[in-house]
């Protein structure tokens, strides 16, 4: 069954051609800014890895990586990548990056268990960034200034995208919100973690959702995060109210990444303690790996909500169920 939905009297207010041309000018302004708000260095990046390094992330744990053989190398598995959260920490060090700087690249990924709808495809594009710190930088006062950067960088760029085309208004608050998960259970007991960040977003327009991961006091962590890269002490999602479709729209998860102590913690209460052999794992415990934080920013994602489309197939080509092509074609929804 189809998961669309359709905004009452939506019309896209950019033809096909216009909005591939709006596409590149979000993209060009918003990495440009990142880049130099966070001095990063842009740098390629693999389509897929070895599974055997440990290299992959793997997500929730339940999400099953396309695979292929490699003919060449006797039908050697690889694995095309869900995101780059531990190989750019990985990156890091072999590409000889010093305290303070950075990298970024375009991260692109298939997710084939994914459950599609306006905001979820199979084909997912970020900017994946990842910048060397320090140990005593491992904290919340450090994740949260990050943070209000990547922040800045997404107003200056609907600024930017206004002053392009009349038809975009501000919505972005001045200031984002900073909430724990804890403290959105405590204000919402009755309710679902979507349905607490809907909420929130709603009521603030732009939050900063925190500390996921861990189970919350019900017993339920707020959303799953791999044990391996992200802190879940340390962790945030940047999501905003989105008008359009009335729902609160996650645009970027990052964190501040974890070291030896939070590693094994992590792997302990995840119930997966064997990740510690594995190559990457074993490199933060023997601290082999500089300190980072980084994170994820979905390009079709900001595409779409600064572009004021209903559905992210209108900024990005992939494939879709026969059922939403036809209720696209039916009420006027563009997909690429």
């Amino acid at each position: 069954m189809s998961k669309l939905t359709i905004p009452k009297n939506y019309s896209s207010a950019l033809n096909l051609h216009d909005t591939q041309l709006a596409i590149k000018t979000v993209k060009d302004f918003f990495q440009g800014m990142l880049a130099q708000r966070l001095s990063l260095t842009r740098v390629s990046a693999p389509l897929f890895v070895d599974p055997t390094t440990g290299l992959n992330d793997n997500l929730n744990g339940y999400e099953r990586p396309v695979t292929f053989g490699i003919l060449e190398q006797g039908d050697k598995e690889a694995e095309v990548v869900h995101s780059l959260a531990k190989w750019k920490r990985y990156a890091l060090k072999k590409y000889g990056f010093s305290l303070g700087e950075g990298i970024y690249t375009d991260m692109n990924a298939i997710r084939r268990d994914e459950e599609t709808d306006n905001i979820h495809s199979i084909f997912v594009d970020q900017w994946d960034w990842e910048k060397v710190i320090r140990k005593e930088d491992r904290n919340l006062d450090f994740l949260e200034e990050t943070v209000k950067t990547v922040y800045k960088c997404l107003r200056k760029t609907e600024q930017y995208m206004a002053i392009q085309y009349d038809y975009i208004d501000l919505i972005l608050p001045k200031d984002i919100t900073f909430v724990t998960t804890s403290e959105l259970e405590e204000m919402f007991p009755d309710n679902t973690p979507k349905e607490r960040e809907y909420y929130f977003a709603k009521a603030k327009g732009a939050i900063c959702v925190m500390q996921i991961g861990d189970k919350l006091a019900n017993g339920e962590p707020h959303d799953g995060r791999a044990p391996d890269y992200d802190d879940w002490a340390l962790n945030a999602d940047i999501i905003v109210y989105y008008p359009v479709l009335d729902i609160a729209l996650e645009l970027s998860s990052m964190g501040i990444r974890v070291d030896e102590k939070a590693l094994k913690e992590q792997l302990d209460k995840a119930g997966c303690p064997e990740r510690a052999k594995l190559p990457f794992q074993k490199a933060i415990l023997n601290k082999e790996l500089p300190y980072t934080i980084g994170g994820g920013i979905g390009q079709s994602r900001i595409c779409m909500f600064f572009l004021r489309k209903a559905h992210i197939g209108e900024v990005q080509s992939s494939l879709w169920p026969d059922e939403t092509i036809k209720e696209c074609e039916e009420h006027g929804i563009q997909l690429l």
